[in-house]
């Protein structure tokens, strides 16, 4: 069978079985089967496919069908402009999440600045802590786009230094997330720990920022979802009955381990904003919500003032 008689008997299959996107879908994983570009396929639309790529890319359509991501089979998922291997054991990261991390990336700008006009040595660091981080995705992306900075304007930051944690309850999340940093060439490093239980164990200075996108479904919002979601792993989507549980630990115990001015960045539900502003809403502290592409409420910015 030739190529092209292969996605269009892809596309049909999945049509009819009513997964969106079913044209890209089918071309993505031809070209997963393939090993080969979508210019590959353009440029050899009359190649003959072999029967056992024919099969295995059946296998794979079939796969969509019954509701397994197209991340999961191919493995890899892109995001912030970064390839990142995913699997089962993690949340697949998602365009909406962008908007937490480029949120990230100005605070720290405004941190690197502010330190370079107040330090006499200027031999400092910032300290960053991505909790619940899966992936690795956030932190990694805000360690590449530093490291790539550095290396345009070729100079490290006049001796300022980017240092980023990564926690996570799941040690085969971690382990993912060490992947991921070796596959972007980026340093972080990464442990376990229920929040932040075990963080003085392992940490011994504070944050500037802490960043997290953690779990925030309602428990039992979970089985209406999607049946690609709902193969996601539950510990990275159950929020709790209100899906507020771990805004709750993060409010209560994020500011025993900020610097002073620090900020916490959280990504929230649509429809969350209230309930998350109430939990963190102190004399001491400003908050800023920002709407994401679509025009929905997607982060919290909680900036602690000093007292």
């Amino acid at each position: 069978m030739q190529i092209k008689e292969l996605i269009n008997k892809g596309i049909q299959r999945l049509e009819i079985n009513h997964i969106e996107d079913s044209n890209i879908k089918a071309r993505v994983l031809l070209q997963y089967v393939l090993k080969k570009d979508k210019n590959y396929l353009v440029t050899n639309f009359n190649e003959e496919v072999s029967k056992q790529q024919e099969i295995e890319y059946g296998k794979h359509i079939e796969e969509l069908i019954q509701g397994r991501p197209l991340q999961y089979i191919t493995k890899t998922q892109e995001f912030m402009g970064l390839e990142f291997y995913v699997d089962e054991n993690v949340l697949i990261p998602q365009p909406d999440t962008e908007i937490l991390v480029e949120e990230a990336m100005k605070k720290i700008e405004k941190i690197i600045k502010c330190k370079k006009d107040n330090s006499i040595n200027q031999n400092s660091t910032v300290r960053i802590l991505d909790m619940c981080t899966g992936s690795g995705a956030i932190a990694i992306s805000i360690a590449k786009y530093f490291q790539n900075k550095n290396k345009l304007n070729n100079t490290p930051n006049n001796k300022i230094q980017l240092k980023l944690y990564g926690v996570d309850i799941s040690q085969e999340a971690l382990e993912i997330a060490k992947r991921n940093a070796k596959l972007n060439q980026v340093q972080v490093e990464f442990f376990i720990s229920d929040m932040f239980k075990k963080m003085k164990e392992n940490i011994d200075e504070p944050f500037d920022i802490i960043i997290s996108n953690p779990p925030y479904i309602e428990t039992n919002t979970i089985e209406t979802l999607s049946k690609e979601v709902k193969q996601e792993p539950h510990i990275a989507l159950d929020g709790g009955e209100d899906g507020l549980n771990f805004y709750r630990i993060i409010a209560e115990e994020g500011k025993k381990y900020l610097a002073r001015s620090g900020c916490i960045l959280v990504e929230i539900g649509y429809n969350q904003k209230e309930a998350v502003t109430r939990l963190f809403k102190k004399e001491n502290t400003q908050i800023t919500c920002i709407k994401d592409l679509a025009g929905n409420n997607r982060v919290i910015k909680i900036q602690y003032m000093i007292s």
